[in-house]
This record gives C-alpha cells, sequence and structure tokens, in this order.
C-alpha cells in the first residue's frame, strides 16, 4: 500500500490551517484603519505518474500547497473622523511616509501633528509631500523630491501685497445728476498694514458716471492728513440696457492705478481694478434699483498665525490663518504601483515597494491614475466580515476532510498489517 495518501492528507491539513490563519489575521484586523484584507490560493504539488495502458496519462497527485496570498486592494468605506489632520483616499493610491528604515507606503490616514508640526503616522513617521510654494501662482512646486510635511506651530505668516480688488456694485440709473455714491475696499500693504481704499462714483448724465478711486493722504507719501489721495479718475457710462458700456471711453477693460507709495515703509502696490473678469463677465451694471456693492473682492492678506486647516481632494493642505484669510501650506505625495499586490507588508499598515510591485510613481492626487483625498476622514478596513465567516467554513471542512482521510489511511495499513496474523 502507498502511503502518498498521508501525505497528500497532510498536505491538506497544513494548506488549510494557513487558510485559516488568512482569514483569522483578516477578521482581527476589521477595525484596522485602512487595511486590506487578504485572499489564499491553493495549487496542487507534483502528480505521480503510474503504469497504465490508458492513452492519456495515469497520473495521482501528491498534495496541496498555499499557492499565493495576495491582499485585495478594494476601497474601504469612508467615514467622517472630526480631525482635520486625517485624511482618506477614494481610488488608488499609497501615502507615502519616511521611516528610519526608509521609504514606505500606506492606506491608513490617521495623521496627526508632533510637537515640531510634522505631519506623522501613530508610529512617528513622516509623511511625504511637497512644501516650496510658487511665488507667482501661490501653488506648491511638484516637480521637485517630496519631503516632510510641516505645519510649524505658532509660525507667523507673513502678509501678501494686494495686487487687484473687484467690486460688483450697480449705480442707480434713476438718480439725477450729481449724486454720488462709495463703496470702501481694504487694500493690504507689503508689511500686513490695511488701507480703506474708497472708490467715489458721481453721476454726470444719462448713463454716465465718474469715478475716483482715493487712500487717505496720510497713508501715502505725498499726501496730506484728512485730505483723500487719489489714486486713478475716469469714466464708465451705460447702454439702454444698463450693461457697462466704456471705461475710461473704450470697451469695458481692467484698470491699472497709480501705484501708491506707502509712508509706513511699505513696498509700493501696484494695483489693478479688475472690471472684466476671465470669462468676460463685467463689474458694474447700471439698472433702475437703489445704488449699491453687492461684493467686494480683493487679493492679498495680513500678517497671522495658522487656526485650523484643511485638505483639498488634491491633496493640497490650506491653512486658515486668525485674519480669515487662507495659505497653501503644502500638497500631498501619493504613489501608485504597476502591481500593488506584489508590495511586502511590513507591520504597522506600511508596505515597501520590491520588484513583483513596479517602481513608485509618485504624484498629485487626482492624477494619473491617483485617486482623490478626503480630508478630516479615515479609509476603514475591506473586511467583509460574511465572506471571511464563510470561508472559514470552508476551511473547517476542508481541513475536517483531510483529516478523515488520515485517519481512512491509517485503518487501511492496519488491515495490511492484519493480514500476517
Amino acid at each position: 500500500m502507498s502511503l502518498g495518501s498521508f501525505s497528500a492528507g497532510l498536505s491538506g491539513l497544513n494548506a488549510n490551517a494557513a487558510y485559516l490563519a488568512v482569514i483569522g489575521n483578516n477578521l482581527a484586523n476589521l477595525n484596522t484603519v485602512g487595511f486590506k484584507s487578504s485572499t489564499a490560493t491553493f495549487a496542487d504539488l507534483v502528480s505521480q505518474t503510474l503504469a497504465s495502458s490508458s492513452a492519456n496519462p495515469a497520473q495521482v497527485g501528491l498534495g496541496v500547497v498555499p499557492g499565493a496570498v495576495s491582499p485585495t486592494f478594494s476601497q474601504g468605506s469612508i467615514e467622517s473622523s472630526g480631525d482635520a489632520t486625517n485624511m482618506a483616499i477614494q481610488g488608488q493610491g499609497f501615502f507615502v511616509v519616511r521611516t528610519p528604515d526608509g521609504t514606505a507606503y500606506t492606506r491608513a490616514g490617521n495623521f496627526s501633528l508632533d510637537n515640531a508640526g510634522n505631519l506623522v503616522n501613530p508610529a512617528g513617521h513622516f509623511l511625504q509631500g511637497w512644501t516650496t510654494i510658487d511665488a507667482i501662482t501661490g501653488l506648491p512646486i511638484t516637480t521637485g523630491t517630496p519631503t516632510d510635511l510641516q505645519i510649524p506651530p505658532g509660525q507667523l505668516y507673513p502678509p501678501t501685497a494686494t495686487t487687484t480688488f473687484r467690486t460688483l456694485t450697480n449705480l442707480d440709473s434713476g438718480d439725477a445728476v450729481g449724486a454720488t455714491f462709495t463703496a470702501v475696499a481694504d487694500v493690504v500693504d507689503s508689511l500686513g498694514a490695511s488701507h480703506p481704499m474708497t472708490v467715489t462714483y458721481a453721476k454726470t448724465g444719462a448713463g454716465a458716471w465718474s469715478y475716483d478711486v482715493t487712500l487717505p493722504g496720510a497713508d501715502v507719501t505725498g499726501g496730506t492728513a484728512g485730505t483723500p489721495f487719489s489714486i486713478g479718475t475716469g469714466t464708465l457710462t451705460f447702454n439702454a440696457a444698463g450693461q457697462l458700456a466704456t471705461v475710461n471711453g473704450a470697451a469695458p477693460a481692467d484698470v491699472a492705478l497709480t501705484t501708491p507709495t506707502w509712508t509706513n515703509g511699505a513696498a509700493a502696490n501696484a494695483l489693478v481694478w479688475d472690471i472684466v473678469d476671465a470669462v468676460g463677465n463685467l463689474s458694474h451694471t447700471g439698472f433702475a434699483q437703489a445704488s449699491a456693492t453687492s461684493s467686494i473682492s480683493t487679493s492679498g492678506n495680513g500678517a497671522g498665525r495658522i487656526s485650523n486647516v484643511s485638505i483639498d481632494p488634491d491633496g493640497t493642505i490650506q491653512g486658515t490663518l486668525n485674519a480669515g484669510q487662507s495659505v497653501v501650506i503644502g500638497q500631498i505625495a501619493l504613489a501608485n504601483f504597476n502591481n500593488p499586490k506584489g508590495l511586502a507588508k511590513v507591520g504597522g499598515n506600511l508596505y515597501v515597494s520590491n520588484q513583483a510591485a513596479g517602481q513608485p510613481n509618485l504624484g498629485v492626487a487626482g492624477t494619473g491614475g491617483r485617486g482623490t483625498v478626503f480630508g478630516a476622514a479615515l479609509e476603514q478596513s475591506n473586511v467583509d466580515m460574511a465572506h471571511e465567516f464563510t470561508q472559514m467554513i470552508l476551511a473547517q471542512r476542508g481541513y475536517q476532510a483531510n483529516s478523515r482521510a488520515i485517519t481512512t489511511s491509517d485503518e487501511l495499513l492496519l488491515e495490511t498489517l492484519n493480514l500476517k496474523r
């Protein structure tokens, strides 16, 4: 009698025990942030070819081995956490962290600030991204190597001088000639000081107005305290439909004002009045409604400290200053792989890259096949409890069946030994 049935049954016990270990690990991580469940597959061992008169091979298998244990990178549910520095990825990709052993990757976005203002995971590993801000666009430069993302506590962010302002204003077509209306916008200089800028409109005729843009004389070099200092004058006209027809006698266009020099030593501001926005919308109307300014917007902000942070879908970290303005702090880097199932788990919700996974492709969220980022949220484990319990039953039955094969083979061997009696 061949003893192959013993080894085949034993291999079945080992394989199904390994399967139960995978299932147990999945269930143990049911509430682990960003955890990805694994599945086990089996492969048969080499088969023994027997002597046979059949034209087809007569082969008897020698058992089974675990073929592969692969993570399943399906999307876990995303739940709000209420913590501004938490984040979750919707779609493909991994957060990049710097560890003492090198770069690692994770789906767990339970980051927080350490005592130096670095964004770190619970193990103290540093979240990576880009922190250099383009002086022109005000956006992070994402072409270099990612570095530690930091929000320094208590740091006083420098002011940004005002360069443009826009008012959405209606000038009443029913006003008498000589009627006036004013709108006030605050201008911030390079030192962060605020200066009230007044636009005074005076009606000069049917559908015709003049304007005078002034600053307090005491604030401007060459001005006189108590006397408005003019930095721009001109005219506006409206057509019969109340639409802005001309600005300074020409087609509506933005107006460049005289650059004021400040008495407090701040750098001169080059100011532009935004009359026509990027999509062609005009800032002024001349309808038969009371003169009013419905909206005032200006660029620039004063110095301030960050009181709150938020994370945009593209991974941009925005800081809200205590003055109410927002500044861009940095941008989170995401990595994706040709074969994420090839990544090696190293514990602590971390993966490391290897040849099987391919090279990490770093970039901005929402580009290159990478998912988007949800701020103040966490991705939960993707373990399906019902599925795991079902697989547990199958693994248990497989283990039981193989144990029966071993006991049956033992009984057959005993019968063979009893032939001598």
